[in-house]
């Protein structure tokens, strides 16, 4: 019994919310009688590279027994929206391209990524969330770009 409870508690930590994730809030959209209600969370990720700039996703989160197992596989559908919310600044140049957040789903298969695109011509930041899983991806996705002011050029590394 000792057992069972040390690999539920080992696998529930694998479905915390990642290193600079803050939770913003739930909403459940499916009562369940056993285990958590299913739900919609929103996450706020700042990027690691660019201060000034939080992106925030909402994506569906499973409920029931297995969720609260740590074993439901999360659907792919998710939302972002990112902000300028304070002054914008870089940490250095910017790839053209970059992962800058990612997170579980399921217990191995499948991930939530957002990229960061950089689009010199309009001098914005596009961010792009989808899922991707280990066999198949889900074509499902979303985008978000914030402008930067003219002023600001974006650094890019060539």
């Amino acid at each position: 019994m000792k057992s069972v409870a040390a690999l539920m508690a080992a696998v529930s930590v694998c479905f915390v919310a990642p290193a600079g994730a803050e939770s913003i809030g739930e909403v459940d959209t499916v009562f369940k009688l056993i285990g958590p209600d299913h739900k919609i969370v929103v996450d706020a990720y700042d990027d690691p590279k660019v201060s000034g700039i939080t992106c925030y996703v909402s994506r569906a989160k499973t409920g029931g027994i297995k969720g609260a197992v740590g074993l439901a596989e999360d659907k792919s559908e998710a939302s972002i929206a990112c902000r300028q919310v304070g002054p914008i600044s870089f940490e250095g140049p910017l790839p053209a391209q970059e992962e800058v957040f990612s997170e579980r789903i399921s217990l191995i298969f499948k991930k939530l990524r957002v990229v960061r695109m950089v689009d010199t011509r309009r001098n914005a930041l596009v961010y792009l969330t989808y899922s991707e899983r280990v066999i198949e991806g889900s074509p499902q996705n979303a985008v978000s770009a914030v402008p930067v002011a003219r002023g600001t050029p974006i650094p890019v590394k060539r």
